[in-house]
């Protein structure tokens, strides 16, 4: 299931995520928000928390996140991961050099360092691994 988070600035997509991630959650909640967020916007950044009540994501969600990612490609700013799930890290890790804007992960208990890093006034310098 997916849940769009309040509390952030309209150029950010904040979701966190638990039990399994459906087609369904993608094209009924995620998307739209992407897609709202978007309008009018040259870029947009995503905050994305996988706690650890996240189990998977269903052949069909992860279909639709990788169609989401390249079909907006060039409009990610940033993308903040938080999670403890170590393969989700390292994928996202491998990954980050094919993604425009700059992307970071980050552990469960820096869920506050990684909401203010993604609202904050982001500067090419701040790359880095965590």
């Amino acid at each position: 299931m997916i849940e769009i988070l309040k509390g952030f600035p309209s150029n950010v997509v904040a979701a966190t995520a638990s039990g399994e991630v459906s087609r369904e959650d993608y094209e009924k909640i995620l998307i739209p928000a992407v897609e709202a967020a978007m309008a009018g916007r040259e870029k947009v950044r995503v905050y994305y928390e996988l706690g650890p009540g996240f189990v998977k994501m269903a052949a069909g969600a992860a279909w639709d996140d990788l169609k989401l990612g390249i079909g907006h490609y060039f409009r990610w700013e940033a993308i903040a991961v938080v999670t403890d799930h170590d393969w989700i890290r390292h994928a996202v890790d491998v990954l980050r050099f094919v993604v425009p804007g700059q992307v970071r992960t980050f552990h469960m208990e820096q869920a506050g360092e990684a909401r203010e890093w993604i609202m904050s006034e982001l500067h090419k310098s701040t790359i880095r691994l965590s």
